[in-house]
């Protein structure tokens, strides 16, 4: 079994591959694939938070899930929109969040907190606090200070 340590590790290199992926302005500035067709018929907040992980994957990096998906192996919020992104660009999206209201809340959440310049810790708290209650966090380092 793989210990908390290794998956950690894992998905830290994973969202550094992924980042290294994208420019600065995220993987959506040079994003021109078609979206699944779970998210494109999807309403339009499932979408609008699917655009926002790929246009801000660094923003959902550092925000936990609460919805229990660590179970499902992810180690944060960006997790359950996007497993990976090849060193192509080519990006391998995760189904989870199209039918999870959870997610897709801490990443409006995020998007707007984000957007009202809010600091990515200050963001993190804020959603600690709202979600904490829901259900079991994933495991995700806290924002650089």
């Amino acid at each position: 079994m793989i210990s908390k340590r290794w998956l950690f590790l894992i998905f830290t290199f994973m969202g550094a591959i992924l980042l290294a992926a994208c420019s600065s302005s995220g993987i959506g500035s040079s994003y021109a694939g078609e979206l699944p067709s779970y998210v494109s018929r999807a309403p339009q907040t499932v979408q609008t938070a699917y655009h926002f992980a790929i246009e801000h994957p660094e923003m959902l990096t550092h925000q936990p899930c609460y919805c229990g998906c660590g179970a499902m192996g992810h180690a944060n919020n960006l997790n359950c929109f996007i497993q990976s992104v090849d060193e192509g660009g080519t990006i391998t999206f995760d189904n989870h969040a199209s039918g999870c209201g959870i997610c897709v809340d801490i990443a409006l959440d995020v998007k707007r907190l984000s957007e009202e310049g809010r600091s990515q810790l200050e963001i993190r708290h804020y959603i600690d606090a709202t979600y904490g209650s829901f259900g079991p966090s994933t495991d995700t380092a806290m924002p650089e200070v």
